[in-house]
Formats: structure tokens, C-alpha cells, sequence
């Protein structure tokens, strides 16, 4: 299978590189609406070719190597100025001088997440929340998933800081798909204790779709996806990188990246390497030992922008170590090793990891390509992960745990030409994953092969103000595990899953300020390995599991609707969700307890009931002077299990978020801003049996940052970001730390989130050719 792999990848990097076309140029200019002046530095770009401009000191831009016919969606942004979006039609572009109006609000964002392609946001029926790589910065976070928790209706589940698993309208694990460099995540996801090994840093911006979207992932996208973009490649006859750094007091965190883009003629690459390295967090009260990490990526490109299209080579590579602890208090209520001894402030900062620890290792080659033929287009992801996970107890031993995978994957999009607003798409996604146990001293879950197929077929339209889409489609998988006998036992076992899901969304637009849109739809999720097979103990998570191999597959059916309003000084938007799942898998226990290497461990079944969710988000920013951003967004889940009447477990506490940002005008600088911002978390009492419930929290966060023009070419950001400045001791709902989650007989035993935390950074863009 990877012989193949790799033949298919070869094969098809060959033949677009054969397949010429004739040279096409796009030209125009960008201007101010009011003024007529030009907008130097603006920015045009067609996300569908993966191709971008920058505007000289003349307003005037120039993409080459497009085709030379063909409907693209086209984006022109500048900050300061509403986004403008338009359909071109290439072989008769009219006017091509684009003219931006004066904006607090840039709006109007372009996104690709659950759609055939490129669609304006307004005329995209899913719930889809953009967050930019600005934002991410001026919000710094210890970890990719933390910086985007900030978007309603989205949580983390989290182990210390180092360890977020996403949460989308109440909905986890399995049930959230990540998607990176166009391929669909596999990593161990079922587990709890390592993150989505993704480097942040390598984020241009991230797109989190809220809702079931099985129609264009298959299984596991029952609750949403999480879209982490590159950026686009260079500009042609550019060469360009950037540089940040960050430093974190409370676990004294430091991150740096360096990357390096070019393009010449349309042979575009790029190259990128980040650091991450921090010890062990504090609380308000103390340091929870062991907590540290450290990450290491790299990352690169090579491809091809032409007239045919492009085709992109990705490759990159991701290890993380992160520290184990397993929570024990003497008698004065300190944490000790398990010899019974206190850690010394030097433990507490020593960056290098102690035992037990986590090794984990993941390895991904993606090709990306859209290929132009005859009146329509391919779209083509071939991927290949390698993930390797080892649980270390003691140096120079082999692994507790060492589970190893591979996974190939395929996703081919076919989208005919738009006739009379008519947007058809076909597709074809598959993927097969072999995964084993490697010289462990124990198993958790068996060695096992899956394999996935799906069909779908989705056709827009769109009217002036209106848009209407839907489509269908057919999923198969099969999972087959080994059976072994050994310190665990697991009996072999074959299941085979069938599904047909669907969708219709409706858009409607009153006015260039009021819109609506909704999405019914349809989504199914296949028991994962660890739900049908595990069969011992689970480490990280103090708890000894079973499986259950007769399972049956979630169902869900899910209605939300939302109502937007934006103008010059309001921005605002209210939507709501209802999401019926049968057959809703999760872990339950009824107090028995396994005894195992002389620990007792509760033990815990898989089980499946019908669950039903609903839930509001909100999200209001005024803007009374140009200078003045009062943002405030509020979410709220509510999760039953319709067949016990109790609450679903791992639900977060209904948040509401405000934020107030002074941006003055500063000479010799842009950008520059001061914020301050209150992160209220409600009380959480609507549990489920096994867990305890939440007081409710208040965290005071400030930030400060500009940039600064060095030159007229040459500018560099600098900030500073405080979270949780009070040092408020509090338990986040969905914290693994919390009481009552590190021990069943002592529900006391708990561990409090970071305390204080003040994050210093630097970012630097660089141009070396232009």
C-alpha cells in the first residue's frame, strides 16, 4: 500500500509538471472608495489556485500562470477596509480595478471548510468561525487547540497546559475531525492524554466548522471540523519569511519559528522549523510536578502554480515530549513522588522531563492539487501519516505503551463548470489505517486494520440574495482487530459499517448588512478501536477500560440557524442548535475496580444511549469610534441522554467573553492596541454520575502590543498578553485535573488550571526578493 502511495504521488506531480497551458496574467489595481487613492500592500488572492498579489505603491497587482478561462471567487483585503469578495470569470474580467471601502469591520471572509470550494461566508449555510493568525497572536495560548477555545462553542478538554483536546458544541474526541495541509488528522485521537501534534505556529489562520459534516468528511465529523491553513505561497518573484518568538512566566514557555517562502514562476517552496520548550506549570498554590514539554517541528513545500492549476507537495514532521504525573498528596496536602517526597523549586524548573513521560512522534506527506480540465475541475489530497506514541516509565527500559500507525488517505473533488448559478460537485474519499502494538509491556488496545470508502454528490445555488445547497452521501467502513493473549486479552473481532447522510442549507441575505442561514444535516460516527476492543489500563487517564465490541454507529440529525448583523459600528450575531444522536457512545462505571500491579484502578465500560444536545451562541462587537472594538460572544451547550434522563458527561460550562480594545494612532507605528478582557465561566452542575460539578470562575486578561516601521519596507510587532493576572484558583469543567477525575475515592484530589501567566512576543516578516 505505500509503494503505492508513494507511485500515485510521483505520477501525479509528473504529470501536471507535463501538462502545459498557455501563460495567463490577471492585472488590476486596488484603490480607496472615497479617496481614489491606491492602497499599497493590499492584498488579491483566488483561493481556489492557491494564488496571491501584493499591491506596489501604485495600487497596481499582477498574478501570472492562471487559466485563461474559468468562474474563480476572488478576495481583496486590506486592513482598515471591508473585505470585498467577487466572482471572475477570467476570460472576460470587466473592470479590474477594485475599489475598498473604509472599514473598522473587515468582514465578509472567504472560507473552504465544508463547501465544494470557495464561498463568501454570508453565502455559506454552515456555521463557519474564521480565526487569523492575528488573532491568534494577540491571544497567546500554550497550544494550538487553547488559542481557538476563544470562538463560542468551542472548549478544550485539557491535561495541564501542554495537553488540549477540541471541543465543539459539547461534542469531543472522535467526533471532531482535524484537518491539516488538507488531510484528515489520525493520530490516536480516542486518547486523552497528547494533543492534535500539529504546529501552531504553522497556522495562517484556522477555520472551525460547528455542526455535523459527514456530507464532505465520513465518519467523525459529527460534531464539527477544525481547518488548520497554511497561508498561501508567495507572491511570484518573491522571496519572504518571518520570525517569532514568545516567552511564558508561569512555566517559563519559550517558542520560536522560522520560515522561509519563495516563488519563481510559478515553482513555489517553502521551508519551516519551530521550538517549543516549558517546565512545570503553576497553579495559584503550587507547582503540579512533571507538567513540563517540549516540541519540536519541521515542515516544507514544493509545487507548482500554472495555468492548469497547481499541485503542492507537503511534508512535515512533529515530536513532542511531555511529562507524566500521577497526583499524590501527603498528609499536609503537598504533592509528593511516589516515595512520599516533596519537589524542590530546581525539580519544579528543570526543563528536562523526568519519568514517567510521553514520546510522540507524528510524520505526514500530503499532496494537494486542482486540476483544471475541459469545463470543470479536480481536486486531489493524497495523504500518509506515521504516528507513534510510546507511554516511558523508566530510562532504559522499553515502552510501557508503544501503539504505531499508519494511515493512507485520498479525498477527489470534481466540480463542474457554474451554469446559471448551478454549482455541482462530485466526490470520492477513502482512507486505510494499519496500527500495532511495538515492543510494549502493555496493551491497551489491540493491533488492528480499518479501512473507510465514501461517495457524495452536492450541488449550490445561487441567486442574488439567495443560495440554496444539498447533497448526499454513502459511507463503508470496516475495522478488524487481532485477537492476542498475553498480559491483556483481546478476542478478534471483524465489524463493517454502512451509512447514507445528507444536508440542505439555506442563505438569505435582506441587505449588504442582514443575513440568515441554516443547515439540516445529517452525520454518523463509527465506534473507534478503543470503544469496541480496550481492554486495560488506560494511564494517563486512572482508569482500567472495556470495550465493547458490539457497538453500533452514532446517528446524528442536527438543526442550527443563526441571524447576522453588521454595519460601521455594530457587529452582531445569534444563532441556535438542536442535535439529536442515537446511539451515543461513552464510558460509564457502577464502582467496580480492577486490581492491577498493585493499583487499583476503577473500571470503566463502554456503553450507548440516545443523547440529545442544543445550545445558543452570540456574539455582539460595538464599535461607537473608529478606535473603540467592545466585543462580547456568549455560548451555552445543554446535553441530555434521553434514555436515563441524566446529562452527558465532559459538557463545558456556559461562557461568556468580553473585551474592551483602545487602538489609538500612534506615528511610526500601525496596529497598535490595548486591551483589557473578562472570561466569565458559569457554575456546571448539569453532570453526568461520575463526575463532580464546577463553581463558577471570573479571569481578568490585558494585552498591549503594536508595530512598529522600521523602514518603509521593514516593520516588526511586538506584544505583551496577560491571562489570569487576579491568579485566580479555579477548576475549568473539562479540566482531567479537576476533583473527582484523578481519583473516584477521593474526590478532594484535585488540581487547579495555570495560574498567572504573561506572554512576551516578537514577530518579524522579512523580505529578501520582491
Amino acid at each position: 500500500m505505500r509503494k503505492i502511495y508513494l507511485l500515485l504521488f510521483v505520477l501525479l506531480f509528473a504529470f501536471t509538471g507535463l501538462y502545459a497551458a498557455s501563460v495567463t496574467e490577471f492585472r488590476g489595481t486596488i484603490v480607496d472608495a472615497d479617496t481614489k487613492y491606491p492602497l499599497p500592500g493590499a492584498t488579491i488572492s483566488i483561493p481556489d489556485l492557491r494564488a496571491s498579489a501584493i499591491t506596489n505603491s501604485k495600487g497596481e497587482f499582477v498574478i501570472k500562470n492562471l487559466p485563461a478561462k474559468g468562474r474563480f471567487l476572488v478576495q481583496v483585503s486590506y486592513i482598515g477596509y471591508r473585505t470585498f469578495t467577487q466572482s471572475i470569470d477570467l476570460a472576460n474580467p470587466g473592470s479590474l480595478a477594485f475599489a475598498l471601502q473604509p472599514s473598522v469591520i473587515e468582514g465578509r471572509e472567504v472560507v473552504i471548510t465544508g463547501t465544494g470550494g470557495s464561498s463568501d461566508n454570508r453565502k455559506n449555510s454552515t456555521s463557519v468561525s474564521s480565526v487569523s493568525k492575528a488573532d491568534l497572536l494577540d491571544h497567546p495560548s500554550t497550544n494550538l487547540i487553547d488559542a481557538i477555545s476563544r470562538v463560542p462553542g468551542v472548549a478544550q478538554i485539557t491535561t495541564g497546559p501542554g495537553i488540549s483536546k477540541p471541543v465543539i458544541r459539547g461534542l469531543s474526541y472522535n467526533r471532531v475531525v482535524t484537518v491539516s495541509d488538507g488531510v484528515k488528522q489520525e493520530g490516536q485521537q480516542w486518547g486523552d492524554e497528547h494533543g492534535i501534534e500539529i504546529d501552531q505556529y504553522s497556522a495562517d489562520h484556522v477555520e472551525v466548522l460547528k455542526g455535523p459534516a459527514s456530507l464532505m468528511y465520513g465518519s467523525d465529523a459529527l460534531g464539527g471540523v477544525i481547518n488548520i491553513l497554511d497561508g498561501l505561497p508567495a507572491p511570484d518573484g518573491t522571496l519572504r519569511g518571518e520570525f517569532l518568538t514568545n516567552y511564558a512566566s508561569n512555566n517559563g514557555q519559550t517558542g520560536s519559528s522560522l520560515m522561509l517562502q519563495g516563488n519563481e514562476n510559478g515553482l513555489t517552496y517553502k521551508v519551516r522549523g519551530s521550538y517549543k520548550n516549558a517546565y512545570s506549570y503553576k497553579t495559584p498554590t503550587e507547582y503540579v510536578p512533571n507538567s513540563g514539554y517540549n516540541e519540536t517541528d519541521y515542515e516544507g513545500q514544493i509545487g507548482l502554480n500554472k495555468s492548469w492549476g497547481y499541485a503542492h507537495l507537503d511534508a512535515s514532521s512533529f515530536r513532542t515530549n511531555l511529562g507524566f504525573y500521577d497526583p499524590v498528596r501527603n498528609d499536609a496536602g503537598q504533592l509528593v513522588d511516589e516515595n512520599g517526597n516533596t519537589f524542590s523549586n530546581a525539580q519544579d524548573k528543570d526543563r528536562t522531563l523526568a519519568y514517567p513521560k510521553q514520546d510522540v512522534r507524528h510524520y505526514k506527506l500530503a499532496m494537494n492539487s486542482n486540476i483544471l480540465l475541459g469545463n470543470g475541475s479536480i481536486k486531489a489530497t493524497l495523504g500518509y501519516q506515521h504516528n507513534l506514541r510510546r507511554e516511558l516509565d523508566t530510562e532504559g527500559e522499553a515502552p510501557n505503551l508503544f501503539l504505531n500507525s499508519y494511515t493512507y488517505s485520498y479525498d477527489i473533488k470534481y466540480s463542474l463548470k457554474e451554469e446559471h448559478g448551478w454549482a455541482p460537485v462530485f466526490g470520492v474519499s477513502g482512507e486505510y489505517m494499519h496500527s500495532l502494538n511495538t515492543s510494549g509491556l502493555e496493551q491497551l488496545i489491540p493491533d488492528y486494520d480499518s479501512q473507510a470508502f465514501g461517495a457524495f454528490a452536492y450541488v449550490k445555488k445561487t441567486w442574488k440574495e439567495d443560495t440554496f445547497n444539498a447533497g448526499a452521501r454513502f459511507d463503508y467502513r470496516g475495522m478488524t482487530g487481532k485477537a492476542f493473549d498475553g498480559e491483556s486479552q483481546f478476542n478478534g473481532f471483524t465489524n463493517k459499517f454502512s451509512h447514507v447522510t445528507g444536508a440542505v442549507g439555506y442563505t438569505h441575505e435582506f441587505n449588504d448588512a442582514f443575513s440568515f442561514k441554516s443547515n439540516l444535516g445529517s452525520a454518523f460516527r463509527a465506534p473507534n478501536i478503543a470503544e469496541l476492543s480496550a481492554n486495560g489500563v488506560h494511564e494517563g487517564a486512572f482508569r482500567y477500560e472495556i470495550g465493547n465490541p458490539n457497538l453500533k454507529p452514532e446517528q446524528s440529525y442536527q438543526l442550527d440557524a443563526s441571524f447576522e448583523y453588521q454595519n460601521q459600528y455594530v457587529s452582531t450575531s445569534l444563532g441556535g442548535f438542536a442535535n439529536i444522536i442515537n446511539n451515543y457512545i461513552y464510558y460509564s462505571t457502577d464502582g467496580q475496580s480492577k486490581l492491577v500491579n498493585g493499583t487499583e484502578y476503577p473500571v470503566y465500560n463502554f456503553v450507548q444511549d440516545n443523547a440529545f444536545l442544543r445550545g445558543i451562541e452570540a456574539s455582539l462587537t460595538l464599535h461607537p469610534l473608529s478606535f473603540i472594538h467592545f466585543e462580547n460572544s456568549f455560548s451555552y451547550t445543554r446535553a441530555t441522554n434521553t434514555t436515563t434522563h441524566g446529562s452527558l458527561p465532559f459538557i463545558p460550562a456556559a461562557t461568556l467573553r468580553n473585551e474592551l480594545r483602545f487602538e489609538p494612532k500612534i506615528n511610526g507605528t500601525s496596529h497598535s492596541y490595548v486591551s483589557v478582557g473578562i472570561d466569565n465561566f458559569f457554575k456546571q452542575t448539569k453532570i453526568d454520575s461520575f463526575e463532580t460539578p464546577s463553581a463558577g470562575y471570573t479571569l481578568l486578561n490585558a494585552s498591549v502590543g503594536t508595530t512598529l516601521k522600521l523602514s518603509k519596507s521593514q516593520d516588526i510587532t511586538i506584544y505583551v498578553a496577560g491571562k489570569n493576572l487576579l491568579d485566580k484558583a479555579y477548576y475549568d469543567h473539562l479540566s482531567r485535573f479537576k476533583p473527582g477525575r484523578l481519583s473516584e475515592e477521593d474526590p478532594t484530589l484535585g488540581i487547579y488550571n495555570m495560574g498567572r501567566n504573561v506572554t512576551f512576543g516578537v514577530n518579524i516578516p522579512f523580505t529578501l526578493k520582491k
